[in-house]
């Protein structure tokens, strides 16, 4: 079987900083990946619009121009979110979207996920000027879904998750009070979030990774595959199945790819595990077993329509561009994940073992 497609845009992934960069674009675009929505959560943040970049803070513009020399001038998009810290002004998102460099606005609940520190609880934007600002200026709001500062049984437990908590108590508050705000719902994982997502109105769509389509938290536990260890955290089989029902609707608008692929060039840690899974190089692959795993037959005109909407034109119908004109293709035929080597000559965790045989293969 072959499947030829338009190229397709990865709306949430991180490329960090440094001598990889470049490394880690490649692998996007080696899997027909036609642009990008770079995270912001560097070190320093991005955190300021315009200008140079500084001690304390990357501007949209500095780390555009270092995207851009490393190979991103290769895509058709590239949106940089700004980091939403307590130094963010209305008058930054004012500037930054006459500018044209201010397109998203990224919200990380405090010490929520890698290098969310400078995050603020979202009780102290709602109602406030600067969502007030986005609303005016058309800017989306990309929210990392997840209460903070909970702990234990609050935290992760089988009636309840912090991104439960999150959806139930903190995204309807945020959409009363900004009925104006178009909102993208990031990796959402739960059952919760695709419900919520399904009845708020289409200014509100979401990312899905790979990972939360293709697996649950007893495969994380069951040997305990810590490659499979990512923020939010892998769910329950209810919250699977709830997230391939959403992306297998005929004709859905709000769900789409954001693979949320992180590249840590040393998972296990001396205080814990790296939170993120690596997917450059393999994500269309990973996707498309996804969809067959969710029952859709990918030689048939409504399987394919619908890893097409979702990979390749939701995201950017959502975003306001065209979608891709250029195609890729994908064969049904074995391939394998293998150790990705790093200028630094670092090795990057594959996101589901080094090894791992996917059904499927990419030609460019």
């Amino acid at each position: 079987m072959r499947l030829t497609l338009p190229k397709w845009y990865d709306l949430h992934t991180h490329f960090r900083q440094g001598a990889n960069v470049s490394s880690y674009l490649s692998d996007h675009r080696a899997m027909g990946c036609a642009g990008a929505l770079a995270m912001p959560n560097t070190k320093p943040p991005v955190s300021h619009v315009s200008g140079m970049k500084t001690e304390n803070a990357w501007t949209i513009e500095a780390y555009r121009g270092e995207l851009l020399a490393s190979g991103a001038d290769a895509f058709d998009q590239l949106i940089i979110p700004l980091y939403l810290t307590r130094e963010t002004t209305p008058e930054m998102i004012e500037s930054g979207a006459r500018t044209g460099l201010l397109r998203a606005c990224k919200y990380y609940p405090p010490h929520g996920t890698t290098n969310s520190e400078h995050g603020l609880p979202l009780r102290e934007l709602v109602g406030g000027d600067v969502f007030r600002a986005m609303e005016a200026n058309g800017i989306v709001l990309c929210i990392h879904g997840e209460e903070h500062g909970l702990s234990g049984p609050a935290y992760f437990d089988a009636e309840q998750t912090a991104e439960s908590i999150f959806y139930s108590e903190r995204l309807p508050a945020l959409l009363k009070a900004h009925p104006d705000l178009r909102i993208v719902c990031e990796h959402i994982t739960t059952a919760t979030a695709v419900e919520f997502v399904k009845k708020a109105p289409a200014r509100v769509g979401a990312t899905i990774t790979p990972q939360h389509l293709l697996y649950t938290v007893g495969h994380l536990i069951q040997g305990l595959k810590y490659h499979l260890y990512c923020l939010p955290v892998v769910k329950f089989e209810r919250d699977r199945q709830a997230l391939r029902g959403a992306v297998m609707t005929p004709g859905q608008s709000q769900f789409f790819a954001g693979t949320d692929s992180a590249p840590h060039t040393t998972k296990a840690t001396e205080c814990g595990c790296a939170a993120g899974c690596y997917t450059g190089g393999c994500a269309p692959q990973l996707y498309a077993m996804a969809f067959e795993d969710s029952g859709a037959d990918l030689g048939s005109e409504p399987g394919l329509s619908a890893l097409v909407r979702f990979l390749c034109t939701n995201g950017p119908a959502f975003y306001g561009f065209e979608p891709s004109k250029e195609t890729f293709t994908l064969v049904k035929k074995p391939s394998t994940t293998s150790p990705h080597r790093t200028v630094e000559g670092s090795i990057v965790p594959l996101p589901f073992g080094m090894g791992l045989t996917l059904d499927w293969t990419i030609q460019l």
